[in-house]
């Protein structure tokens, strides 16, 4: 069905009172990402020691240089042939934003439970270059939130903080750490989860500007159409 057409005046019009809306969002969501700097932390106890291409890294090694850690979820479970479709779509805008947040001081690594060789082989597939290392030996993907056995997911509101659930064992997610280079403590400062996450799905915010916006409502879920971005067919 097609919009009503109207004059440029009237459009105008119509599009400055939608702008005060925009405008309203904007401020309110600075307010909220205002607070979240102070969230209090949790301290990192346990170690946790990773599988990547150069050898065994812990929590705190990932770090680098930096003080701040962001750790991106990504869904690939040990017996998968490739990674998560739309974990995919996160990552290549990850990638391309990798240089501009090592900037910021923010160090950024992307963790999956798949085996080190399978990570490795895809990464090599998809061309990019980000820090991404196999949790295959420690319990890191349970522990945030990112796991879930068959016996948690029997239950009710195991995921997103116990407000929801999820089709698979594996979920996404996103992770911030901060390292005390004095002491060398690691604290947890934030995770967020389902559409939590959807800042990092970058091309939508191009898709919400069309006239047909998303369009997913006639798919069997809203991400159905998502391919990696190797395996578009070209018409």
């Amino acid at each position: 069905m097609q919009n009503a057409v109207v004059s440029r005046s009237e459009w105008l019009n119509s599009r400055k009172a939608f702008l005060a809306k925009e405008k309203e969002l904007t401020r309110r969501k600075d307010a909220l990402n205002k607070e979240r700097l102070s969230l209090p932390w949790v301290k990192v106890e346990k170690e946790y020691v990773f599988e990547g291409p150069e050898g065994s890294r812990t929590l705190g090694e990932l770090f680098g240089a930096k003080d701040q850690l962001l750790i991106y979820h990504f869904m690939f479970g040990p017996e998968w042939e490739q990674g998560c479709q739309s974990c995919s779509m996160a990552a290549d805008t990850i990638n391309g934003n990798l240089a501009h947040l090592n900037a910021r001081d923010i160090a950024l690594a992307v963790i999956s439970r798949a085996p080190l060789p399978k990570i490795e082989a895809f990464r090599k597939r998809m061309g990019w270059s980000f820090p991404w290392l196999s949790s295959f030996a420690n319990d890191f993907n349970s522990d945030f939130g990112v796991y879930f056995t068959p016996e948690q997911r029997g239950g009710s509101g195991y995921y997103n903080f116990g407000t929801g659930q999820h089709p698979s064992e594996e979920a996404p997610g996103i992770s911030a750490f901060y390292r005390n280079k004095g002491t060398g403590d690691v604290f947890h400062t934030y995770s967020s989860y389902a559409r939590g996450v959807e800042g990092l799905l970058g091309v939508y915010s191009l898709i919400d500007l069309t006239p047909n916006g998303r369009n997913e409502g006639a798919l069997a879920y809203p991400m159905a159409w998502v391919r990696h971005h190797d395996r578009y067919q070209t018409a």
